[in-house]
Protein backbone atom coordinates (compact mmCIF):
# COMPACT_ATOMS: atom_id res chain seq x y z
CA UNK A 1 0.00 0.00 0.00
CA UNK A 2 2.61 2.64 1.07
CA UNK A 3 6.20 2.33 0.13
CA UNK A 4 9.15 5.21 0.82
CA UNK A 5 12.06 4.25 -1.15
CA UNK A 6 15.25 6.67 -0.31
CA UNK A 7 13.77 9.62 1.20
CA UNK A 8 15.57 12.30 2.42
CA UNK A 9 14.75 15.55 3.95
CA UNK A 10 16.69 18.69 4.79
CA UNK A 11 16.03 22.15 6.79
CA UNK A 12 17.54 25.34 5.66
CA UNK A 13 18.50 26.90 9.73
CA UNK A 14 21.21 29.38 10.73
CA UNK A 15 23.08 26.85 12.04
CA UNK A 16 23.62 25.18 9.07
CA UNK A 17 21.71 22.41 6.56
CA UNK A 18 19.47 20.20 8.43
CA UNK A 19 19.50 16.52 7.52
CA UNK A 20 16.45 15.56 8.95
CA UNK A 21 15.78 12.26 7.36
CA UNK A 22 18.57 10.48 5.37
CA UNK A 23 18.06 8.19 2.75
CA UNK A 24 15.04 6.42 4.39
CA UNK A 25 13.70 3.75 2.80
CA UNK A 26 10.31 1.26 4.19
CA UNK A 27 7.08 -0.72 2.50
CA UNK A 28 3.57 -1.48 4.19
CA UNK A 29 0.95 -3.41 3.41
CA UNK A 30 -2.49 -3.55 3.80
CA UNK A 31 -3.81 -4.50 6.91
CA UNK A 32 0.09 -4.82 8.92
CA UNK A 33 1.54 -2.31 11.32
CA UNK A 34 4.64 -1.01 11.11
CA UNK A 35 5.91 0.92 13.71
CA UNK A 36 8.99 3.71 13.36
CA UNK A 37 10.51 4.19 16.79
CA UNK A 38 13.61 6.05 18.05
CA UNK A 39 14.59 9.12 20.04
CA UNK A 40 12.75 12.46 19.94
CA UNK A 41 14.46 14.02 16.88
CA UNK A 42 15.18 10.91 15.08
CA UNK A 43 13.06 11.79 12.13
CA UNK A 44 10.05 9.80 13.32
CA UNK A 45 7.62 12.58 12.80
CA UNK A 46 9.33 14.35 9.50
CA UNK A 47 9.52 11.36 7.34
CA UNK A 48 5.71 10.86 8.47
CA UNK A 49 5.14 14.49 7.32
CA UNK A 50 6.94 13.95 4.21
CA UNK A 51 4.41 11.17 3.56
CA UNK A 52 1.61 13.79 3.98
CA UNK A 53 2.96 16.19 2.17
CA UNK A 54 2.46 18.77 5.18
CA UNK A 55 6.07 19.79 5.58
CA UNK A 56 6.54 23.76 5.24
CA UNK A 57 8.56 24.79 2.17
CA UNK A 58 10.76 26.37 2.91
CA UNK A 59 12.43 25.80 5.13
CA UNK A 60 11.93 21.97 4.44
CA UNK A 61 13.34 20.52 1.39
CA UNK A 62 12.62 16.91 -0.36
CA UNK A 63 16.16 16.67 -1.64
CA UNK A 64 15.22 12.87 -2.53
CA UNK A 65 13.71 9.36 -2.77
CA UNK A 66 9.82 8.51 -4.16
CA UNK A 67 6.76 7.78 -1.61
CA UNK A 68 4.36 5.55 -3.71
CA UNK A 69 0.79 4.48 -2.41
CA UNK A 70 -0.62 2.08 -3.95
CA UNK A 71 2.36 2.30 -6.76
CA UNK A 72 1.52 6.01 -7.46
CA UNK A 73 4.53 8.56 -6.86
CA UNK A 74 2.91 11.14 -4.30
CA UNK A 75 5.82 13.25 -4.87
CA UNK A 76 5.41 13.77 -8.99
CA UNK A 77 2.02 14.46 -8.18
CA UNK A 78 0.47 18.57 -8.49
CA UNK A 79 -1.09 19.67 -5.20
CA UNK A 80 -4.12 19.36 -6.34
CA UNK A 81 -4.28 16.29 -7.10
CA UNK A 82 -1.48 15.55 -3.60
CA UNK A 83 -4.71 17.07 -2.26
CA UNK A 84 -7.53 14.80 -2.78
CA UNK A 85 -5.48 11.76 -1.58
CA UNK A 86 -4.96 13.64 1.26
CA UNK A 87 -7.32 11.90 4.15
CA UNK A 88 -8.59 9.65 1.30
CA UNK A 89 -5.51 7.39 0.79
CA UNK A 90 -3.45 8.28 3.52
CA UNK A 91 -4.38 10.12 6.71
CA UNK A 92 -2.47 10.90 9.75
CA UNK A 93 -3.31 11.03 13.58
CA UNK A 94 -1.06 13.90 15.35
CA UNK A 95 0.44 13.91 18.50
CA UNK A 96 -1.15 16.43 19.83
CA UNK A 97 -4.66 16.26 19.12
CA UNK A 98 -5.47 19.83 21.16
CA UNK A 99 -3.51 21.79 18.72
CA UNK A 100 -4.54 19.72 15.49
CA UNK A 101 -8.36 20.26 16.45
CA UNK A 102 -9.55 24.17 15.10
CA UNK A 103 -10.26 25.39 18.71
CA UNK A 104 -12.83 28.40 17.05
CA UNK A 105 -15.25 25.30 15.56
CA UNK A 106 -16.95 22.31 17.15
CA UNK A 107 -15.68 19.05 16.84
CA UNK A 108 -18.81 17.65 14.46
CA UNK A 109 -18.47 20.37 12.30
CA UNK A 110 -14.36 19.60 11.27
CA UNK A 111 -15.37 16.19 11.09
CA UNK A 112 -18.26 16.68 9.16
CA UNK A 113 -16.30 19.24 6.90
CA UNK A 114 -13.92 16.57 5.65
CA UNK A 115 -17.22 14.77 3.93
CA UNK A 116 -18.40 18.45 2.36
CA UNK A 117 -15.14 19.48 1.14
CA UNK A 118 -13.70 15.90 -0.54
CA UNK A 119 -16.81 13.84 -0.95
CA UNK A 120 -19.17 17.07 -2.01
CA UNK A 121 -21.99 15.64 0.44
CA UNK A 122 -24.52 18.08 1.52
CA UNK A 123 -24.18 19.78 4.86
CA UNK A 124 -27.19 17.59 6.84
CA UNK A 125 -25.98 14.04 5.37
CA UNK A 126 -22.10 15.63 6.60
CA UNK A 127 -23.23 16.16 10.16
CA UNK A 128 -24.73 12.76 10.50
CA UNK A 129 -21.85 10.69 9.36
CA UNK A 130 -19.73 13.25 11.85
CA UNK A 131 -21.70 11.71 14.60
CA UNK A 132 -21.69 8.57 13.28
CA UNK A 133 -18.08 8.38 13.24
CA UNK A 134 -17.60 10.09 17.06
CA UNK A 135 -20.17 7.16 18.33
CA UNK A 136 -17.78 4.53 16.72
CA UNK A 137 -14.56 5.86 18.13
CA UNK A 138 -16.24 5.48 21.54
CA UNK A 139 -17.51 9.03 22.45
CA UNK A 140 -20.47 8.95 24.72
CA UNK A 141 -23.89 11.23 23.54
CA UNK A 142 -21.72 11.58 20.35
CA UNK A 143 -24.74 13.69 18.77
CA UNK A 144 -24.88 15.95 21.37
CA UNK A 145 -21.03 16.26 21.60
CA UNK A 146 -20.37 17.07 17.91
CA UNK A 147 -22.00 20.70 19.15
CA UNK A 148 -19.10 20.87 21.64
CA UNK A 149 -15.39 22.86 20.96
CA UNK A 150 -12.03 20.56 21.65
CA UNK A 151 -11.22 22.02 24.88
CA UNK A 152 -14.19 20.77 26.10
CA UNK A 153 -13.23 17.08 25.92
CA UNK A 154 -10.53 15.00 28.01
CA UNK A 155 -6.97 14.40 26.31
CA UNK A 156 -8.33 10.74 25.63
CA UNK A 157 -11.91 12.08 24.31
CA UNK A 158 -9.42 14.32 21.94
CA UNK A 159 -7.47 11.77 20.63
CA UNK A 160 -10.71 10.00 19.73
CA UNK A 161 -12.26 12.97 18.20
CA UNK A 162 -8.78 12.77 15.83
CA UNK A 163 -9.05 9.37 14.84
CA UNK A 164 -12.49 9.55 14.04
CA UNK A 165 -11.73 12.63 11.22
CA UNK A 166 -8.87 10.93 10.31
CA UNK A 167 -10.59 7.99 9.44
CA UNK A 168 -14.00 9.86 7.74
CA UNK A 169 -12.76 9.36 4.28
CA UNK A 170 -11.88 5.66 4.54
CA UNK A 171 -7.61 5.94 3.63
CA UNK A 172 -5.76 2.75 2.62
CA UNK A 173 -2.64 4.25 5.15
CA UNK A 174 -3.27 5.64 8.37
CA UNK A 175 -0.11 7.25 10.37
CA UNK A 176 -0.54 7.84 13.77
CA UNK A 177 2.07 9.80 15.46
CA UNK A 178 2.56 9.31 19.26
CA UNK A 179 -1.13 8.63 19.34
CA UNK A 180 -0.87 8.08 23.09
CA UNK A 181 1.56 10.51 24.15
CA UNK A 182 0.09 12.19 27.38
CA UNK A 183 -2.34 9.72 28.26
CA UNK A 184 -3.10 7.64 31.36
CA UNK A 185 -1.81 3.98 30.98
CA UNK A 186 -5.53 2.89 30.77
CA UNK A 187 -6.47 5.42 28.10
CA UNK A 188 -3.50 4.46 26.24
CA UNK A 189 -4.45 0.98 25.79
CA UNK A 190 -7.73 2.06 25.00
CA UNK A 191 -6.89 3.95 22.32
CA UNK A 192 -4.39 1.24 21.11
CA UNK A 193 -7.65 -0.94 21.17
CA UNK A 194 -9.63 1.26 19.05
CA UNK A 195 -6.76 1.58 16.76
CA UNK A 196 -6.30 -2.12 16.00
CA UNK A 197 -10.28 -2.76 16.15
CA UNK A 198 -10.81 -0.24 13.43
CA UNK A 199 -7.57 -1.13 11.32
CA UNK A 200 -9.05 -4.96 11.16
CA UNK A 201 -12.45 -3.18 10.07
CA UNK A 202 -10.74 -1.02 7.18
CA UNK A 203 -8.05 -3.29 6.23
CA UNK A 204 -5.94 -0.37 6.63
CA UNK A 205 -2.22 -0.28 6.86
CA UNK A 206 -0.81 1.14 10.21
CA UNK A 207 2.44 3.32 10.51
CA UNK A 208 2.98 3.80 14.25
CA UNK A 209 5.10 6.56 15.69
CA UNK A 210 6.18 6.01 18.86
CA UNK A 211 9.20 5.89 20.88
CA UNK A 212 6.89 3.13 23.25
CA UNK A 213 8.59 -0.03 23.25
CA UNK A 214 5.69 -1.20 24.99
CA UNK A 215 3.30 -0.25 22.83
CA UNK A 216 5.28 -1.81 19.86
CA UNK A 217 5.51 -5.21 21.60
CA UNK A 218 1.80 -5.32 21.67
CA UNK A 219 0.16 -3.79 18.19
CA UNK A 220 3.29 -4.04 15.26
CA UNK A 221 3.73 -7.03 12.74
CA UNK A 222 7.04 -4.79 12.28
CA UNK A 223 9.42 -2.42 13.41
CA UNK A 224 11.69 0.21 12.19
CA UNK A 225 14.47 1.86 14.48
CA UNK A 226 15.76 5.27 13.55
CA UNK A 227 18.83 6.85 14.68
CA UNK A 228 19.94 10.63 13.37
CA UNK A 229 17.66 10.51 10.57
CA UNK A 230 18.69 7.17 9.04
CA UNK A 231 16.85 3.37 9.57
CA UNK A 232 19.60 1.86 11.83
CA UNK A 233 17.19 -2.00 11.93
CA UNK A 234 14.55 -3.40 11.05
CA UNK A 235 12.81 -6.38 10.71
CA UNK A 236 9.55 -8.69 12.65
CA UNK A 237 9.11 -6.89 16.04
CA UNK A 238 9.07 -9.92 18.10
CA UNK A 239 12.79 -10.79 17.15
CA UNK A 240 13.76 -7.20 16.90
CA UNK A 241 12.70 -6.84 20.38
CA UNK A 242 14.24 -9.96 21.87
CA UNK A 243 17.62 -10.13 20.21
CA UNK A 244 18.62 -6.82 18.62
CA UNK A 245 21.33 -6.41 15.53
CA UNK A 246 22.27 -2.83 16.14
CA UNK A 247 23.85 -1.45 19.53
CA UNK A 248 21.36 1.72 19.43
CA UNK A 249 18.28 -0.79 19.16
CA UNK A 250 20.04 -3.26 22.32
CA UNK A 251 20.85 0.34 23.97
CA UNK A 252 16.67 1.36 24.05
CA UNK A 253 15.70 -1.85 25.00
CA UNK A 254 18.28 -1.65 28.84
CA UNK A 255 16.59 1.70 29.23
CA UNK A 256 12.82 0.22 29.53
CA UNK A 257 11.80 -0.69 33.16
CA UNK A 258 10.65 -4.66 33.39
CA UNK A 259 9.08 -6.60 35.65
CA UNK A 260 11.51 -9.47 35.66
CA UNK A 261 14.44 -6.54 36.59
CA UNK A 262 12.73 -4.96 39.51
CA UNK A 263 14.23 -3.02 41.84
CA UNK A 264 17.68 -2.73 39.10
CA UNK A 265 19.40 0.02 37.76
CA UNK A 266 18.56 0.93 34.32
CA UNK A 267 21.30 1.27 31.93
CA UNK A 268 20.63 4.55 29.54
CA UNK A 269 22.41 4.89 26.73
CA UNK A 270 25.48 7.44 27.48
CA UNK A 271 25.56 10.61 25.37
CA UNK A 272 23.01 13.09 23.60
CA UNK A 273 21.37 12.07 19.60
CA UNK A 274 23.76 13.90 17.49
CA UNK A 275 23.06 17.65 16.03
CA UNK A 276 21.32 17.35 12.81
CA UNK A 277 23.40 19.82 11.03
CA UNK A 278 26.77 18.34 12.17
CA UNK A 279 26.15 14.55 11.85
CA UNK A 280 29.18 12.70 12.80
CA UNK A 281 31.71 10.29 9.92
CA UNK A 282 31.00 6.78 9.66
CA UNK A 283 28.50 6.00 12.00
CA UNK A 284 26.17 8.19 13.46
CA UNK A 285 25.82 6.37 16.89
CA UNK A 286 29.52 5.66 17.23
CA UNK A 287 30.42 8.54 19.55
CA UNK A 288 27.75 6.69 22.05
CA UNK A 289 28.39 3.22 21.29
CA UNK A 290 30.19 0.67 23.38
CA UNK A 291 31.41 -1.15 21.18
CA UNK A 292 32.82 0.91 18.38
CA UNK A 293 35.65 0.59 16.86
CA UNK A 294 37.76 2.81 13.96
CA UNK A 295 35.91 1.22 11.14
CA UNK A 296 32.56 2.92 12.85
CA UNK A 297 34.41 7.06 12.78
CA UNK A 298 35.89 6.13 8.70
CA UNK A 299 33.41 4.17 7.18
CA UNK A 300 29.26 4.56 7.40
CA UNK A 301 27.56 1.14 7.70
CA UNK A 302 24.83 0.02 5.09
CA UNK A 303 21.44 -1.73 6.11
CA UNK A 304 22.28 -4.90 5.46
CA UNK A 305 20.79 -8.61 5.65
CA UNK A 306 21.55 -10.35 9.17
CA UNK A 307 19.04 -13.32 9.47
CA UNK A 308 16.06 -14.05 7.68
CA UNK A 309 13.87 -10.52 7.34
CA UNK A 310 16.14 -8.89 9.51
CA UNK A 311 18.24 -5.91 8.57
CA UNK A 312 21.05 -3.40 10.64
CA UNK A 313 22.97 -0.79 9.49
CA UNK A 314 25.83 -1.87 11.75
CA UNK A 315 29.88 -3.06 11.18
CA UNK A 316 29.33 -5.97 13.78
CA UNK A 317 25.61 -6.23 13.08
CA UNK A 318 26.45 -10.43 13.53
CA UNK A 319 28.38 -10.07 16.27
CA UNK A 320 25.98 -7.63 18.43
CA UNK A 321 22.86 -10.31 17.34
CA UNK A 322 24.95 -13.51 18.38
CA UNK A 323 26.44 -11.71 21.29
CA UNK A 324 25.61 -13.91 24.77
CA UNK A 325 25.36 -10.19 26.57
CA UNK A 326 21.35 -8.50 26.38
Amino acid sequence: MLEVDHLSVEFAASSGVVHAVRDVSYSIGRGETLAILGESGSGKSVSAQAVMGILDSPPARITGGAIRLDGEDLLQLPEARRRRLRGAGVSMVFQDALTALNPVFPVGWQIAEMFRVHRGVRRAEAHRRAVQLLDRVGIPRAADRAADYPHQFSGGMRQRVMIAMALALDPQVLIADEPTTALDVTVQLQIMTLLKDLQAERSMALVLITHDLGVVGHVADRVAVMYAGSIVETGPTRSVLSNPAHPYTKGLMRSVPTASAKGARLEPIAGSPPDLARIPSGCAFHPRCPRAEAVCKERTPMLTTVAGARHSACHFAEEVLHARTP
